[in-house]
């Protein structure tokens, strides 16, 4: 339930901490003294849209607090202990909207984003305003409130779900079976290019081979000359080779007297030696290897210009190839298999097709019995509110099958017969003004005693009535009470009476400026405001005495 609201410098109010209790609570006061204000603050906690007009005159930021004990609310506590956010059975909503429009909201002193706090309110507080009936015009609103009263709403969304999911894989098939002609033609094609590369059949790091080979081919009598010259200046040649040079060297430093101070010389000389005599067997073994084959050089060019020719033709480097080849052929793998990935998508789409039905189904009869329920409950309720010949019906039309939705299987909408013989038409076109009022208000009632949430809000809502319907009203609403926590807004006076608490909003002026104050009243200033509302410009004995009457026949009922 709702334990407490704090709100500061917003609209016309400074600072107000109030405490809510258990029950029914009324809060009224004369017009434009800030009855809504309380409602639009805590709106605020729970989400809704704010701009910076919200901030009082001459302050920075509005702060709007909302305190809930969420001890017996479960769908709130498992969301809360979801998002990490549980604090001992305790939820904090704060909303903070600064001068400049900049807007933040906290669950429990945690910065969250707003559709977080939209998705949690669901759980903590079911607000109706007195703009409701203009809602009931809509059959998407019918809907809706159909499926709160059965408890369906879980139903529902699980139907939706899967309508969404059979959508998406029928959406996939279409696609994919109108595609099928376009699929066949790129089948040929890949089929008709990998049959190509399968006849050269390239392999990663050939072409590289390959031109080092040809370039070595082409150059081997150049190279087999080259060496052999090379051959002849370091090891093999007569006269003065490298080598023959070296042994001269050595045997001159041989020969020198002071063998203690050339030993360095001596090393260096010995180790080009044996570096020349390793050169020269290196490049006799390279030599060995190169061999003039002009056959062989033109099956390498050959091949060399079969791997261009093809590298061109398919707008790649001729090195990339086997990677080509590769990605085809895993195409054409995967294109050659769809007929059974299309087989399979296929079943698939039956089978959500069928499971969308299936909970539809589940859907629909949820929604029939509770449309019986609910029909005849808004009755009694309308001949309690002095339409005596109403007839109210909720009408479920199944639809054509190309029109199923992810709302199920029916539509619903809200027939109302507000005269003997008259046949039941939609509310809209057959209600009066006062009589959508009450039409609405019925609803609103009956579909409030099956809510699970804990905190109901109904704002205004008996505008348009008055006497014994006003007195029905408030009866019905301390009934709400009993079982829950009710805030209701109201310039009734029977309404009012019924209250097991009342608050009472007035404005007052100060340097200036206004404020709006709101506060709890004792049984005696209950009867004053009670016969306030009676009407009259004074208050007379005898109002006072009709609205001590009315307080205490509330509390003997």
């Amino acid at each position: 339930m709702l334990n407490q609201i704090n709100i500061r410098d917003y609209a016309i109010v400074d600072e107000l901490d109030l405490e809510l209790q258990n029950g029914m609570t009324v809060v009224s006061g004369e017009t434009g003294a800030g009855k809504s204000i309380m409602l639009d603050a805590l709106g605020l906690t729970l989400g809704d849209r704010a701009d910076s007009g919200a901030v009082r005159n001459g302050a920075e930021r509005a702060e709007i607090t909302a305190s809930f004990d969420v001890s017996n609310i479960p769908e709130a506590q498992a969301w809360l202990h979801q998002q990490e956010l549980d604090q001992d059975g305790e939820c904090i909503l704060r909303r903070v909207i600064t001068r400049e429009g900049r807007s933040r909201c906290y669950i429990n002193n945690r910065p969250s984003p707003i559709g977080a706090v939209r998705e949690l309110s669901e759980h903590l507080i079911d607000i109706h305003g007195q703009h409701e009936h203009q809602r009931l015009l809509k059959k998407e609103h019918h809907r809706l409130l159909l499926d709160q009263y059965a408890g369906a709403g879980i139903q529902a969304g699980k139907t939706q779900r899967t309508f969404n999911e059979w959508r998406k894989l029928d959406k996939t098939l279409r696609q994919l079976t109108e595609a099928s002609d376009e699929q066949a033609a790129r089948i040929q094609l890949l089929s008709y290019q990998i049959e190509e590369l399968d006849q050269i059949s390239p392999t990663e790091g050939e072409l590289q081979d390959l031109e080092q080979e040809q370039k070595q081919l082409a150059n081997a009598s150049e190279i087999l000359h080259s060496g052999h010259q090379l051959m002849a200046l370091t090891t093999e040649g007569e006269g003065d080779n490298c080598l023959a040079l070296l042994n001269q060297c050595l045997q001159l430093l041989g020969n020198m007297s002071d063998q203690q101070g050339v030993t360095q010389v001596s090393e260096m000389l010995n180790s080009a030696h044996i570096q020349i005599e390793e050169a020269g067997s290196e490049l006799r073994h390279y030599l060995d290897g190169v061999e003039l084959n002009p056959e062989r050089q033109m099956e390498v060019e050959e091949r060399l210009s079969t791997l261009y020719d093809v590298a061109r033709k398919h707008k790649v480097q001729p090195e990339a190839l086997p990677r080509l080849h590769q990605e085809l052929a895993e195409e054409l793998h995967d294109l050659q298999n769809s007929d059974e990935a299309l087989e399979q998508l296929q079943h698939d789409v039956e089978q959500k097709r069928d499971q969308f039905r299936e909970e539809a189904k589940k859907l629909s009869a949820m929604r029939a019995k509770a449309a019986r329920k609910l029909s005849k409950a808004v009755d009694e309720q309308l001949h309690n509110l002095g339409m005596l010949a109403a007839n109210f019906t909720v009408q479920l039309t199944p639809y054509e099958t190309d029109q199923l939705n992810a709302t199920g299987l029916e539509e619903v909408e809200f027939l109302i017969s507000t005269n003997k013989g008259q046949q039941a038409r939609p509310l809209a076109k057959i209600a009066s003004g006062g009589e959508l009022s009450r039409i609405s208000l019925a609803i609103q009632v009956i579909t409030a005693q099956t809510s699970s949430t804990p905190t109901l809000i109904f704002d205004e809502v008996d505008v348009g009535i008055g006497g014994a319907v006003a007195e029905v009203v408030g009866r019905l609403m301390r009934q709400l009470g009993e079982r829950t926590q009710v805030l209701c807004v109201t310039h009734q006076p029977q309404v009012a009476s019924q209250g097991h608490q009342h608050l009472f909003v007035s404005k007052k002026a100060r340097k200036q400026q206004t404020f709006t104050r709101i506060n709890r009243l004792r049984t005696d200033e209950r009867v004053q405001e009670v016969a306030r509302m009676l009407g009259g410009i004074e208050i007379t004995e005898r109002s006072i005495e009709h609205a001590r009457e009315m307080l205490n026949g509330a509390i003997t009922h």
